[in-house]
């Protein structure tokens, strides 16, 4: 199967603009393309995580990614997807995070001479002088399409600012820029980004002519990738400071029964004949997805090492036996103890098992806290000294665990 049919067949693909444009670029390693992130957060998140499984299969098979790194958009704003306005970012932050982004990148992609390539779009936005570029491309813009398009709607509802306004032309700048200074011929994003896309195409087709119209093409990813980087407890990062990777093993190994088969086509590298025989697996087996799932996208975003641990770790949980020591672990200081004991609710506060002492009674009250696998029976219970030096194991409902030793 060639490429371009493949990421069809895996369902990566929603929309495309020039479709036998794109599969013969595609298929012929042809395409220099761009996917962009913007740095609001320290780490990727498995949101990301769908564009970068991308960028690695179209590079393995010849083609070049560019990683638009958001630093001059971020100072703005994506109002995709919101109903609020972003908060603002220093620039310090900005590039901090941007530094972040690209040792998390460098798992997936082969960045080098002829080879992948990272830019920060800061580089040319922020040296614009507003009047010029008003001038040179404010023409390009319809204010009325504008208003119609998807992005601004649902903050259309609540007051759209003039500065989320500037998003649009400045995001469909930057793939003018990449069209004319690094050859960059295609773009992918996610479906939100379907207006802001259209609008660097045609921009490209307005300044440049028909010509470079036909070189300009733009694919949608599917939207699955945004609905996987948020659960109750928050964002899932990449970043194995923020999200342990027995953390990011559980969370994959607990998507939900209708979900598993389509996570596994959209992101592991297994081949699509092993995955067409997985989807036949109905009840129990479905289990058996969830662990490969988990354990393959474990190892393709800490390693190896890191998935093995993990995947022994939980079978320490669910089947029994083995060593817990790989589990989330909160070090408890003695200062935090009173009387040689914590109670039960400030333990799952410091354990980030509950936001507030409010939140773990209500989970305790309702049931859903366990200590070493029995049920704790009130609020008022506490943890001891001793208990915590031979470390205790928190469980709250089903599937989330955490251990806690006195430091």
């Amino acid at each position: 199967m060639k490429v371009y049919d493949e990421l069809v067949a895996r369902g990566l693909i929603a929309q495309v603009t020039n479709e036998e444009e794109i599969r013969e670029m595609i298929d012929n390693g042809k395409a220099t393309f761009y996917i962009g992130f913007d740095p609001t957060a320290d780490s990727l998140h498995v949101g990301h995580f769908m564009a970068l499984c991308l960028m690695k299969r179209l590079q393995m098979a010849g083609n070049k990614p560019i990683a638009l790194i958001g630093g001059g958009t971020a100072m703005i704003g994506d109002p995709s997807g919101r109903t609020d306005m972003r908060s603002m970012m220093t620039q310090e932050t900005i590039q901090h995070n941007c530094e972040c982004f690209k040792k998390q990148m460098e798992r997936f992609i082969e960045f080098g001479e002829g080879k992948a390539r990272m830019v920060n779009n800061a580089d040319w936005l922020l040296n614009l002088n507003y009047v010029d570029f008003i001038r040179e491309i404010g023409g390009c813009f319809s204010v009325n399409n504008m208003l119609r398009a998807e992005c601004f709607k649902q903050r259309m509802e609540k007051g759209l600012s003039f500065l989320e306004f500037n998003y649009m032309p400045m995001q469909s700048y930057d793939f003018y820029y990449l069209f004319q200074h690094y050859g960059c011929n295609m773009q992918f994003g996610g479906n939100d980004q379907w207006s802001n896309m259209l609008g660097g195409t045609e921009l490209i087709r307005r300044k440049l002519g028909k010509d470079a119209h036909a070189m300009t093409i733009t694919l949608l990813l599917n939207s699955e990738g945004k609905k996987m980087g948020k659960t109750a407890k928050g964002a899932v990062w990449l970043d194995p400071n923020k999200t342990s990777p027995f953390e990011f093993y559980q969370y994959w190994r607990n998507v939900a029964d209708e979900d598993v088969m389509k996570c596994i086509r959209m992101l592991t590298f297994l081949p699509l004949e092993q995955i067409d025989e997985m989807d036949t697996w109905k009840d129990a087996k479905l289990n058996t997805a969830k662990e490969i799932l988990a354990y393959e996208l474990t190892k393709l975003v800490h390693g190896e090492e890191e998935a093995n641990k993990a995947q022994a770790a939980a079978k320490a949980l669910f089947v029994g036996g083995g060593d817990d020591a790989n589990m989330p672990t909160t070090e408890i200081a003695e200062s935090q103890l009173q009387d040689g004991k914590i109670g039960i609710l400030n333990l799952m506060v410091a354990c980030k098992l509950a936001a507030s002492n409010k939140e773990a009674r209500r989970l305790v009250e309702q049931g859903g806290v366990f200590l070493n696998d029995e049920k704790v029976p009130a609020a008022t219970f506490a943890v001891t000294e001793e208990m915590l030096r031979q470390g205790v194991k928190l469980r709250k409902g089903k599937k989330v665990f955490h251990r806690a030793v006195l430091a």
